[in-house]
């Protein structure tokens, strides 16, 4: 199973980290085998983006994949000096985030994409949350990014959600090649598998699992209390508690169990992961690596914590 890692904490999220911690990050993400790297502008107003560059800088180009994102333009925000981003990302204020999906949003999106990453090319552009501009998303950004790829400047196409039914909607509207679906298919819930990854399945598109761990109460060994970047509902971490046991009484930590299940379904291309720390790396490329046995899974459908339909690797109890 491929292990992507998701550069969102490279931008400061929640917290500030230093060039150094995250030039490190992507150092080890390198020496464990990770290939694979998303971005995008919206994390820390592009921070990410330039940290990420600069520490694949002087790598053979064709020997990673980049992904990053548009739908969010970057504009400069004069008379903020001192201010810092509302948004979850521990950066000044210097830019504002402006919802553009329209063919000419999408072009200078990735022009100064490919500035801040200083490449020549990205391998895969996700339209970034259209929930909103659904309409503008078919008709702008998704023709443009096509005639991209049709030129050969992209490598593939798609969008990156948070909700799994209308993932599927652009899925069957859309010529993508990749999507990213955050949060819907982990060990807490597993609504994409109604529609968007049977879908994805039958018409060949690649699946990108982030958001595994439901952003943070899946993390740790003993759940933690934030679901959806939120305080976790009790119903929420009853559940998962009662995963954990079970996860327990197997010999298996938690937040191994939550990447193992996405990485098993045939849809599911990566796994991609967050680190706050070059540690947190070395940790998650462990687990990824370490075998579940089939009679924890089979524990959690009997007493309806997984759906009976999730499929799973048939590793030996």
């Amino acid at each position: 199973m491929k292990l992507g890692l998701g550069c969102a904490q490279l931008g400061n999220l929640y917290r500030a980290m230093s060039d150094d911690t995250a030039r490190a990050i992507v150092d080890t993400a390198w020496a464990r085998g990770i290939r694979y790297f998303d971005t995008a502008p919206h994390y820390g107003l592009g921070l990410s983006e330039r940290r990420l560059g600069a520490a694949l800088a002087g790598r053979t180009r064709d020997a990673y994949v980049v992904s990053t994102k548009v739908g969010r333009l970057l504009v400069e925000h004069p008379g903020r000096e001192g201010e810092r981003d509302t948004e979850g990302f521990d950066v000044p204020r210097t830019h504002k985030r402006r919802r553009d999906y329209s063919r000419d949003g999408v072009l200078r999106s990735l022009e100064s994409s490919l500035a801040r990453l200083g490449l020549d090319r990205v391998d895969i552009a996700f339209v970034h949350d259209p929930e909103d501009h659904v309409d503008e998303a078919l008709t702008g950004a998704l023709p443009a990014l096509a005639e991209l790829r049709d030129q050969g400047v992209l490598r593939g196409i798609g969008l990156g959600m948070n909700f799994d039914s209308m993932l599927a909607e652009f899925v069957r509207r859309a010529d993508v090649d990749v999507v990213m679906i955050a949060g819907r298919y982990t060990l807490l819930e597993q609504p994409a598998l109604d529609e968007l990854l049977p879908l994805c399945e039958e018409r060949g598109v690649r699946v990108m699992a982030a958001g595994v761990f439901n952003s943070g109460i899946l993390a740790s060994r003993t759940p933690g209390d934030t679901y959806d970047y939120a305080a976790a509902p009790p119903e929420l971490v009853a559940r998962a508690r009662r995963i954990a046991e079970i996860c327990e009484r197997h010999g298996v930590e938690l937040p191994r169990a939550a990447i193992a299940l996405p990485a098993a379904h045939p849809a599911v291309e990566s796994v991609v992961l967050g680190a706050s720390s070059p540690a947190q790396v070395d940790v998650n490329a462990d687990r990824a690596a370490a075998a579940v046995p089939v009679a924890l899974w089979a524990d959690l459908v009997a007493e309806g914590l997984l759906r009976a339909d999730a499929p799973i690797r048939q590793e030996a109890s």
